[in-house]
């Protein structure tokens, strides 16, 4: 450190000062040299008095510069040459700088050094005697803003982009500190919209601890077991379970609790008596040691997926089952052709006499059996239906009489009909069937009498819910029927819609009765459900399309099936594959008056419809071996007599296997039949005897179907409102 002696200046010498002046003096010194800044002070003049030693090492001056008496402008010129100013004129920067100095006003500059460093210089100005100049090096400093201030940025913009809250901030602490609260509230938030998306999402999850406590449930999950979503939290899973439940997935937590992630599904009785199921994850969280500390559960109500799979396993039993039906009631029908053929036949001929107690109950047998035949078909949804536009409150209306009569007055009937028309595209006959068999049933399950109610009503099904019920989104008729019988156990509900089940004692009931109403209920478009609790009664739910009043079908006057069919000018020719079955056919024939012609196949059919020329009516079996059946030589007989009546007859009952590929006015016949309804077909194909139609065309009479609304049918009967009716007992 140098020092300065008074001698013209007025200083005083540094020898003149006592000893405690001098070791004050020393001590000021040292003290300044230990400072990181640079200090200097220039007198007036502007000279050089007194530096600390970071001048030399901040400022890189020479030794030989920083002396006392150092005019001031020397060291601006040598900062100016070596480049410290910037680039310039030399003397223009130094007259700049001298100015700035002797005009002794405080001032703080920053300055970038060549070498990279940035000093901040401040001057101070000691009044009438000079200024002190002191520099600070800042480099660290400017370098740590200039991070802070990037990473201010970048923080600043994803707060923008997520909140939009934000304006952009500096780089000092306080905003630092405000972004960072900020940035706590979006946090927040996110942790809020967070929850509420699990709380939404329709899934049940929730963490236990190592201790079976639950410590987190969300919202579906709490509520799938009936409690509150926060009452839930710190209960254990036993509790929470129930016994059954917990009896049922505790193996799986074993296996969860040694670190193995398992999945499982149970199923858990609610208050109300239902059965719900769920599957379940559970993952076990580990800590660093590989020791499990609780579990993340994440179950799905698989409930409805349940009822599904038993209605698909029911769906295709049905279906194997309707297939085996249909398959043989071709066969069956042939069988009961030839024996209700020859059993009428021996019938006409015993007539009162002998033997005639025998051929009754047989014949009443025969037709039992294909009446069952006919019940088959319907479960598997392959006997032919004649739908129409049927009001249904008029029907159900119609036939609560016959259903007092057959319930007997111990039961009590209640309507719930809407009071404006209500139209389903169905068979009415069938749907009566239908009604009639649900009636029975509940009236079976009611022995010591009770209630039966019959509810209509329009449903409409969107997509999701027809999807559950298996049908086509759109306009429904919803039929509802409620008993208040002894209901049916819940072992035995999936199977009440098998073919020959029953609960009845033996010979109560075929087993057939609501067989065939789901399958008559689903080849109409419709779908079927049964709920029952024991003790409690049994409720049905049905739905069948919706039709339109202007899509009724007239049924035909019933009188011109009664008449005898016109005369043929030629022989009839039938063709029949099986032997019996047009023995008896013939014998039907001839005793309606015509001659026959018979062939065994339709290579011998088409031969004799080439070389007989008089042949006037066509009767054939519609599925024959020999490569030309039943359709195919109706096809060929119309093209080369286009004239020719043809009636098909045929076992089958599937509507495709009749009608494809023959024309539309080629009527079928439908095996088993009598000889009455063999002339009943005639008779609509090839007209009446014309004295016959004259003596009853005045009176003839076109009855709608039950509850259709033919043309020109009376107006619709009145129909009680929504609410329930008592039917009165017939006295």
């Amino acid at each position: 450190m140098g020092s300065s002696i008074r001698n013209d200046d007025g200083s005083i010498p540094y020898s003149a000062l006592s000893p405690e002046q001098r070791r004050r003096y020393d001590l000021l010194l040292a003290g300044l040299d230990l400072l990181d800044q640079a200090i200097a002070v220039f007198d007036a003049a502007p000279r050089l008095v007194t530096w600390n030693k970071a001048l030399l090492r901040l400022l890189d001056f020479p030794e030989s510069l920083v002396r006392v008496g150092t005019p001031f402008e020397e060291f601006v010129r040598f900062n100016a040459e070596r480049g410290e100013y910037g680039p310039g004129d030399i003397e223009t920067l130094i007259r700049e700088r001298m100015a700035a100095a002797r005009s002794f006003q405080p001032h703080y500059v920053e300055r970038a050094r060549p070498n990279g460093r940035i000093l901040a210089v401040r001057g101070v100005p000691i009044p009438n005697l000079g200024f002190v100049s002191l520099w600070t090096d800042i480099t660290e400093q400017r370098h740590y803003a200039a991070v802070i201030e990037q990473q201010n940025a970048r923080l600043e913009a994803r707060v923008r982009e997520r909140t939009a809250e934000l304006e952009a901030a500096n780089a000092q602490l306080a905003q630092a500190n405000l972004e960072i609260d900020d940035i706590a509230g979006a946090l927040r938030r996110s942790e809020n919209r967070l929850q509420l998306i699990i709380d939404s999402v329709p899934a049940l999850i929730a963490y236990v601890g190592s201790d079976d406590i639950y410590r987190f449930a969300n919202k579906g999950y709490a509520e799938w077991f009936g409690f509150a979503k926060d009452a839930i939290i710190g209960r254990s899973i036993a509790e929470v379970f129930g016994a059954d439940a917990f009896a049922q997935i505790r193996p799986h937590l074993d296996r969860a609790r040694i670190g193995e992630r398992v999945s499982y599904e149970y199923a858990r009785t609610l208050a109300d008596g239902r059965t719900v199921y769920a599957r379940s994850v559970v993952v076990p969280e580990l800590d660093a040691d590989a020791r499990t500390v609780g579990f993340f559960v994440m179950s799905i109500d698989i409930t409805e997926q349940k009822a599904s799979q038993a209605a698909l396993v029911q769906a295709q039993k049905m279906e194997a089952v309707g297939q085996l039906t249909g398959g043989l009631a071709h066969d069956f029908n042939n069988l009961l052709t030839i024996i209700i053929g020859n059993l009428s036949a021996l019938q006409q001929r015993m007539g009162a006499g002998p033997g005639a107690e025998f051929v009754d109950p047989s014949l009443q047998a025969a037709r039992r059996g294909a009446e069952l035949i006919r019940r088959l078909l319907t479960f598997s949804r392959r006997q032919p239906l004649t739908p129409a536009a049927v009001e249904v409150g008029v029907l159900v209306h119609n036939m609560t009489h016959l259903l007092a009569r057959t319930l007997g007055e111990t039961i009590r009937i209640h309507l719930r009909l809407p009071g404006e028309p209500l139209h389903a595209l169905v068979d009415p006959h069938q749907l009566e069937n239908v009604l009639v068999n649900l009636a029975i049933n509940a009236r079976d399950a009611m022995p010591g009498g009770g209630e039966l109610t019959i509810g209509l009503a329009r449903r409409t099904l969107d997509t999701a819910l027809a999807t559950v019920v298996e049908v086509p989104p759109g306009d429904y008729v919803q039929f509802d029927i409620s008993d208040t019988g002894t209901g049916i156990e819940p072992a035995v509900l999936p199977r009440v819609f098998e073919p020959f089940f029953t609960t009845k004692d033996f010979g109560s009931g075929s087993g057939l009765g609501l067989s065939m109403v789901y399958g008559f209920v689903r080849q109409s478009g419709g779908n079927i459900r049964i709920r029952s609790t024991p003790g409690r009664g049994t409720h049905v739910r049905f739905v069948l399309p919706t039709a339109s009043a202007d899509a009724s079908v007239a049924v035909a006057a019933a009188s011109v099936a009664t008449m005898p069919a016109r005369a043929l000018d030629g022989p009839v020719l039938l063709v029949e594959d099986e032997p019996e079955v047009r023995k008896v056919v013939r014998m039907q024939l001839t005793g309606l008056g015509h001659s026959v012609i018979e062939a065994a196949d339709g290579v011998e059919a088409l031969s004799l419809l080439r070389d007989i020329d008089d042949i006037a009516l066509l009767v054939s079996d519609t599925v024959m071996p020999g490569g030309i059946d039943g359709r195919a030589l109706a096809r060929h007989a119309r093209q080369t007599r286009p004239t020719l009546p043809i009636l098909l007859v045929t076992g089958y009952a599937s509507d495709t296997a009749l009608t494809d590929g023959i024309p539309a006015d080629i009527p079928t016949l439908r095996k088993p039949f009598d000889q009455a309804t063999l002339a009943a077909a005639l008779t609509r194909l090839l007209g009446p005897e014309p004295a016959a139609a004259a003596a009853t065309d005045s009176a003839r009479a076109f009855p709608a179907a039950i509850g259709a609304a033919a043309p020109g049918a009376s107006p619709r009967p009145a129909i009680p409102p929504t609410d329930p009716v008592t039917e009165p007992r017939p006295q």
